[in-house]
């Protein structure tokens, strides 16, 4: 193997340069901004398919289109050296197929064979010829990479094996879990895995990856599959939108596939298997998995290529949080495999959830399906997690139901009525200049505090222009409270204007509008001054109750918390509710509080 220094110090130039990112999205080795030739054979089309299958796909309509005029622009010469880099193409394919067999020394040998043919073909003064040059050499670079990364577990005869290594970091997980203060943690997510691991084994055997990796969602949901984490990730496989839009998890004003468990299983078993192409190693797999494949490269490109030989090198320069990730899976993996030894033989797992499924066509909602099929609303709710606020879409929707009740739903399906989507719990707001959020949170009713905690603001008088915020929306009642005031529907009260008051926010906060106080104060337009003084005549009892938050008193709470919790004045949380400031309040009572 003459050239097989050559080929690394290729591989690891070409890795130095960036151009292994590539491979992260499928993306072909020819240049966007090069008219490519292809690797062709008499009938134009190429010789044996190329390393990668999405490479092949654009090669074969690139290289096509470049390779029809060959006869009439080149000579003999053309063909020979055409000829040489169709043969190094071939060498490529079969590397790929030793690799696959775990036949490592035949892998090597054979890229070996197609550098070597690479710089006998003679392409100086044809660019088409060098570009296909250029093309080979990059794709030569990346199966080097790849066969090195997983060489370990190759030799061993299954490159697609987990070999479970217990070292000083996995036995601290194993601790942990067994003895430790996540033990309850381990206990309980074991038991939730009964609901979900019978069809995510089924799922992995289907895609021939190992079955192990069904204990995954323990490590990163507990087998919840509503966990949210602090990044944002979403559901049993903790997707994050961007990684689960890429495989495919819809996601809109009604669904959001990443927490269906069924569809989040196979976009994740899709994303392993990506990386299992890219990385060849499980453990450094599960690495990528956890903090992206682009993060794990990059402390790749910083390392001498010889790490890809033991992953515990790689594992000290990685993250913390994935650091521990891949320790805490092989500890999940022992002690399931040995029950017996950590007591989990006695515990009784969840049973599996069993459905069958129903195509909807109308918008309605979970609670009244569950009502007409005389099932509870949350084994609903357990069934179709996915459904954001327990609500069907308008558009055909497969719901699952428990066995049976799909005919039973089915004849009913015309009396349940149509449900309209709820209010949103956020409203979106692009900030203009001069604006603050102060005069923000006035102008939707809401709070400083509010804004910030909902957009993650840490200095609360500093934000952007042009920045989009989310404006969190209280909840509303609509229904009447025995408890409101009837005196105070019928009371006029005078009002000082602030800073930041319309005429819109001060009819909404009393439930009028803006044309009765305009006339109560011969107002001739909607102009406002801070000080001005507006008699108010608060809205009649129906559609006053419309507009009101309730509060339910808790154990501890006063009037002056109460207020200051919920942002409004106590003069006005006393005045709606009739009371005064002595008089006492008790847990359990409802207090109204003031409108949007």
């Amino acid at each position: 193997m003459k050239f097989l220094n050559t080929v690394l110090i290729l591989s690891i130039s070409l890795f130095l340069l960036g151009g292994c990112t590539n491979r992260l999205h499928n993306v072909s080795p020819v240049r966007d901004n090069a008219s490519a030739p292809t690797l062709i054979d008499g009938n134009n089309k190429i010789a044996s398919p190329s390393i990668h299958a999405g490479d092949a796909e654009i090669l074969n309509k690139t290289f096509q289109k470049n390779g029809k005029n060959k006869n009439s622009e080149y000579s003999g010469a053309w063909n020979k050296n055409q000829s040489i880099l169709d043969e190094a193409l071939e060498f490529c394919q079969l590397s790929q197929d030793f690799w696959q067999n775990g036949e490592l020394d035949k892998a090597i040998e054979a890229l070996d064979q197609s550098y070597s043919l690479l710089l006998n073909a003679d392409t100086d003064n044809t660019p088409k010829l060098i570009q296909q040059q250029e093309d080979l050499r990059f794709m030569i670079s990346k199966r080097i990479l790849e066969i090195y990364a997983s060489r370990n577990i190759v030799a061993n005869g299954n490159h697609k094996a987990i070999p479970i290594i217990i070292n000083k970091h996995v036995q601290t997980e194993i601790d942990l879990f067994t003895k430790g203060k996540e033990k309850n943690f381990f206990i309980e997510s074991f038991k939730r895995s009964g609901m979900y691991r019978p069809f995510i084994k089924e799922a992995l055997i289907k895609a021939g990856l190992p079955v192990e990796l069904s204990w995954l969602p323990l490590i990163e949901s507990g087998f919840k599959v509503n966990a949210l984490s602090r990044a944002r990730a979403l559901g049993l496989w903790q997707f994050i939108p961007s990684t689960g839009y890429k495989f495919g998890l819809k996601r809109n004003q009604y669904i959001d596939e990443r927490l269906d468990p069924v569809k989040s299983t196979k976009a994740a078993i899709d994303y392993l298997k990506e990386l299992h192409n890219i990385f060849g190693d499980w453990a450094t797999v599960l690495a990528a998995y956890n903090c992206g494949e682009g993060r794990v490269l990059r402390v790749i490109r910083e390392q001498n290529i010889n790490y890809l030989d033991n992953f515990w090198d790689l594992y000290e320069r990685l993250p913390r949080e994935t650091a521990r990730y891949v320790p805490r899976f092989l500890a999940t993996l022992h002690i399931i495999n040995n029950s017996e030894k950590y007591g989990l033989n006695s515990i009784t797992t969840e049973s599996p959830l069993l459905y069958e499924t129903l195509n909807i066509s109308k918008q309605i909602s979970i609670k009244k399906i569950a009502k007409n099929i005389d099932v509870e609303e949350k084994i609903l709710k357990a069934l179709n997690p996915e459904l954001r606020y327990k609500l069907l879409p308008p558009d055909n929707y497969q719901l699952r139901v428990p066995p049976g009740k799909a005919a039973v739903l089915n004849a009913k399906i015309d009396q349940i009525p149509v449900c309209s989507l709820p209010r949103p719990a956020f409203i979106y707001h692009k900030v203009r200049s001069g604006e603050t959020l102060s005069t923000i949170a006035k102008r939707y009713n809401t709070s400083i505090r509010a804004i910030s905690r909902s957009n993650r603001i840490r200095r609360s008088r500093y934000i952007l222009a042009g920045r989009i915020l989310k404006i969190p929306q209280r909840r509303i009642i609509t229904r009447n409270n025995k408890n409101f005031s009837k005196k105070y529907y019928k009371s006029k009260i005078k009002y000082v204007v602030k800073r930041g008051d319309s005429l819109w926010n001060i009819a909404n906060r009393y439930g009028t509008n803006t044309k009765r106080i305009q006339e109560l104060n011969n107002l001739k337009n909607t102009n406002l001054y801070v000080g001005q003084k507006l008699k108010i005549e608060c809205g009649k009892k129906n559609s006053r109750a419309e507009v009101f938050k309730s509060y339910r008193v808790k154990k501890g709470d006063t009037l002056f918390k109460i207020a200051r919790k919920n942002n409004i004045s106590l003069h006005l949380l006393l005045e709606i509710n009739n009371l005064s400031s002595h008089c006492k309040i008790y847990p359990g009572q409802v207090l109204l509080l003031s409108s949007l």
